[in-house]
């Protein structure tokens, strides 16, 4: 670092923005004057070693991916998928041209993976596209997606709030009552549990002329405490969430619905397992998930999307990424507190036991992995159950967690894996953008790749093709 020159312009601008901060504000914070920072940022002076440590302290970011380049929206990763597509494949644009677009022109990078995913939503419904309306091809889960991922799924000013009145309603044998009197005590709000018939196609309602919160008798107890959680949430954090919504500026009145109960769910998590207790916690059970279940009378999945959100400045857990899918591969959660190593606008690779879990039911699996950049990743999948008991909603689901193999030692569930000598499974993106030549799970060949297929010999892979 110290001989290295790093001209790091535009990963400090994007920091400062997503940061919400003046040029004068962070250079406060650093120490620095705002006339050094403007140089810093138009990349006319380089990124000292000093400074990029006391980036790292005050904004807790990770100094490797940092000055590798990570933390960007859109990312030469995802890009190379774009430009992987049948419609772009033959302009051959290199891999530095994508790199310099992500870094230098990250806003037209995220303008650039709108637009394709705007044309595979077209694809997938014509008649959106033929609407004269193109914001209708901007998928409300696309969009919150990518704002929580913008923010790392971590919402401070959601923390705060959701700790100081988790605190005050803990109870070492339910939150349910508690919850419950807090609705009925400040807002007037009766809480009750009924028939699912009485809902119809709704687990939760709310009728607000008779300031009655009705749940379905079908929940399981667990979602049941993180439904009166996100009824608690609405009306106590009202102002919060409006003002997030508000800054986010979403492009209709649904994609604003969808944020505003993602951000309703997140907190109601938060009040569930508050964010220093819960850290706590997890640090001490050496993240053990099914002991943190038990303390803070939650889920499988609500403890393992509660892992993603803990990224608070001076206090970060282990960083997670998390998926969720269903039997036939569809992917309904996709978050990460770090780094994501899997395809934004694809699906998961077949070689990771995400998908074996379905196969071992109730068993945690463990596997360590190696993406193509030679990143290794320590993760476990397992089932869970559907939150709510219905004859539609039967079968199970599958959740996946994976952190840098760095952090695989703070992990219970790694007691016993034998991190140094275990076998490493290569796994890819997307495999229009895998570069990996021998894969036998290999779907598709890979876009921009000269196929090596020879009549007269077969080989592993289905799609054999030159080496870049």
């Amino acid at each position: 670092m110290s001989t290295t020159k790093l001209f790091l312009g535009h990963r400090l601008r994007r920091l400062r923005r997503d940061r919400a901060l003046s040029q004068t504000d962070m250079a406060q914070t650093l120490a620095i004057s705002p006339s050094y920072l403007n140089h810093l940022e138009r990349n006319q002076r380089p990124v000292t070693a000093s400074l990029l440590l006391k980036l790292a302290e005050i904004y807790e970011i990770d100094v490797r991916i940092f000055a590798a380049g990570g933390g960007a929206r859109t990312g030469p990763d995802e890009l190379g998928e774009i430009f992987s597509d049948a419609l772009l494949s033959d302009l051959g644009v290199p891999r530095y041209e994508l790199t310099e677009l992500a870094h230098n022109a990250p806003s037209i990078a995220d303008a650039v993976a709108r637009l394709y995913a705007a044309l595979k939503e077209a694809s997938r419904n014509p008649s959106l596209a033929s609407s004269g309306d193109a914001r209708a091809l901007v998928t409300p889960e696309n969009w919150v997606r990518d704002y929580i991922q913008q923010h790392r799924n971590h919402f401070p000013a959601l923390e705060e709030c959701a700790e100081t009145l988790g605190g005050a309603l803990s109870d070492p044998l339910s939150m349910q009552e508690p919850m419950r009197r807090r609705l009925k005590d400040a807002w007037g709000i009766s809480a009750r549990v009924v028939p699912q018939a009485e809902l119809g196609t709704a687990s939760q309602d709310y009728d607000a002329d008779r300031r009655l919160f009705l749940i379905s008798s079908q929940l399981r107890a667990e979602n049941r405490t993180f439904a009166l959680a996100y009824q608690l949430a609405l009306v106590e954090f009202t102002a919060v969430i409006e003002k997030m919504v508000a800054e986010a500026a979403p492009p209709d009145e649904g994609i604003a619905q969808l944020l505003h109960m993602s951000l309703a769910n997140y907190a109601a998590g938060a009040i569930m397992m508050p964010y220093g207790r819960f850290l706590k916690t997890a640090e001490q059970l050496r993240y053990s998930i099914d002991r943190l279940c038990g303390e803070f009378g939650a889920n499988v999945e609500q403890v393992a999307h509660r892992f993603t959100t803990l990224g608070r400045p001076g206090a970060r857990g282990v960083p997670f990424f998390m998926l969720r899918v269903d039997p036939a591969g569809n992917i309904s959660k996709r978050y990460a507190g770090d780094q994501f190593p899997f395809s934004r606008f694809g699906g998961s690779c077949p070689r990771w036991n995400l998908h074996a879990a379905f196969q071992a039911a109730g068993q945690v699996v463990t596997q360590l992995i190696e993406t193509p950049d030679g990143q290794r990743y320590f993760t476990v999948a397992r089932t869970i159950d559907r939150p709510i008991r219905t004859d539609l909603s039967g079968g199970l689901l599958a959740i996946g967690l994976g952190c840098d193999i760095r952090h695989a030692h703070r992990l219970s569930c790694a007691d016993g894996f034998d991190l140094a000598n275990a076998k490493v499974t290569p796994v890819g993106p997307a495999c229009a953008i895998c570069p990996r030549v021998d894969c036998a799970h290999r779907a598709t060949p890979p876009a921009g790749r000269l196929l090596a297929v020879d009549r007269t010999r077969k080989t592993i892979s289905p799609y054999p093709f030159v080496p870049a």
